[in-house]
C-alpha cells in the first residue's frame, strides 16, 4: 500500500478517476477541480503547477486520491484509514509536497493526520457538506426572479466573485476564463429585482450525476431580503435541469445564517470537512 505523487494530470486521471467516480458525492470537490483542470488547463487555479496523488492497495487498485492546486490547501479525498499516517510521512519527506502548508480533509482524517504529524497544526476552517433531499421554495418568497448570467454580466460577476473570495478568506482569485466557462453552460444565476441584480449563485457542471451549488453571494446592502434563498433555489433547479441527480453544497459552520437558509430549502448534512493549517 503506497502513495504515488505526480504532476501529470493524465496519469492521475488514468489511475484515480474510477475511484473518484465511484464516490461522486463525497469526492465532489476532487471531481470538479479535475474537471476544471481538464477544461482550462493546469493554470486554472493559479500559476503554480498542480500536484496529484493516489493511494494504491496491495493488488494495485486505487482506493483514494488527493490533489493540490496552490494557493489552495491540499485536498484529501476519501481514503482508507491507513493512508492518512502514510500521508503524514510523505508531508515530512516527499519533495513534491514541500510547499503544502494546509490540508482540507474529512474531520476524522484531519484528526488522524494531526496526530500522525506530531508537530503543530490547527483547525482554521470547518465546513459541512449538504445534500438536497427535497427542494422547498423560499417562504416568504423574495421579490424578483432569477435569470442566467450572460457575457454582459461579466464585469459584475468578477466584482462579486472578488468580494465573495475576500469575505470567505479564499486564497485564490476568480478568473475571467472560469466565469466565461460558467456562463457557457448556464452555471451562473443572478437574482434580479426592479431591473437590478441583487444576488448570485453558481452551480458546477454535473459530473457523475452530481452538481454543487457554489459562490452564493449577496452584497451587504441587499442582505436580509431573501435574495440568497431565492437564487439558491433557482440554482438548484437549474442544476437538476442540467442533468444532476444529486445537488450538493458546502457551508461554513461559522455562518449559522446560511446554514439555516439551506436547511429550510431542503438540504440535509452528510459530513464535515476541516482545513488544517500545518504550522510547523
Amino acid at each position: 500500500m503506497t502513495w504515488t505523487f505526480s504532476t501529470d494530470l493524465a496519469a492521475y486521471l488514468a489511475a484515480a478517476r474510477p475511484a473518484l467516480a465511484a464516490r461522486p458525492v463525497l469526492d465532489t470537490s476532487l471531481l470538479t477541480v479535475t474537471d476544471a483542470l481538464e477544461r482550462r488547463g493546469p493554470a486554472a487555479y493559479g500559476p503554480a503547477a498542480p500536484l496529484f496523488g493516489w493511494w494504491s492497495a496491495p493488488d494495485g487498485s486505487v482506493a483514494g486520491a488527493l490533489l493540490h492546486t496552490p494557493p489552495f490547501p491540499l485536498l484529501l479525498g476519501v481514503v482508507p484509514d491507513e493512508a492518512v499516517p502514510a500521508l503524514a510521512a510523505a508531508l515530512a519527506g516527499e519533495p513534491l509536497l514541500a510547499g503544502v502548508d494546509a490540508v482540507n480533509a474529512r474531520r476524522a482524517d484531519a484528526r488522524r493526520l494531526a496526530a500522525a504529524l506530531g508537530g503543530p497544526s490547527r483547525v482554521v476552517e470547518e465546513n459541512r457538506l449538504f445534500r438536497l433531499t427535497a427542494l422547498a421554495a423560499p417562504d416568504p418568497a423574495p421579490r424578483g426572479r432569477a435569470r442566467p448570467a450572460t457575457e454582459a454580466d461579466l464585469p459584475l460577476l468578477l466584482e462579486w466573485n472578488e468580494a465573495y473570495d475576500a469575505e470567505i478568506g479564499s486564497p485564490g482569485a476568480g478568473s475571467e476564463a472560469g466565469l466565461r466557462d460558467r456562463i457557457s453552460y448556464g452555471g451562473a444565476l443572478l437574482w434580479e429585482h426592479a431591473g437590478t441584480p441583487r444576488a448570485l449563485a453558481a452551480f458546477s457542471r454535473p459530473i457523475g450525476s452530481t452538481s454543487r451549488v457554489q459562490q452564493v453571494y449577496t452584497p451587504p446592502s441587499e442582505r436580509r431580503r431573501g435574495y440568497a434563498a431565492g437564487v439558491t433555489h433557482a440554482a438548484s433547479l437549474a442544476a437538476y435541469a442540467a442533468g444532476a441527480a444529486e445537488v450538493l453544497l458546502f457551508t461554513d459552520l461559522a455562518n449559522p445564517t446560511s446554514n439555516g437558509v439551506y436547511r429550510r430549502l431542503g438540504f440535509t448534512p452528510i459530513e464535515d470537512r476541516v482545513q488544517l493549517a500545518l504550522d510547523g
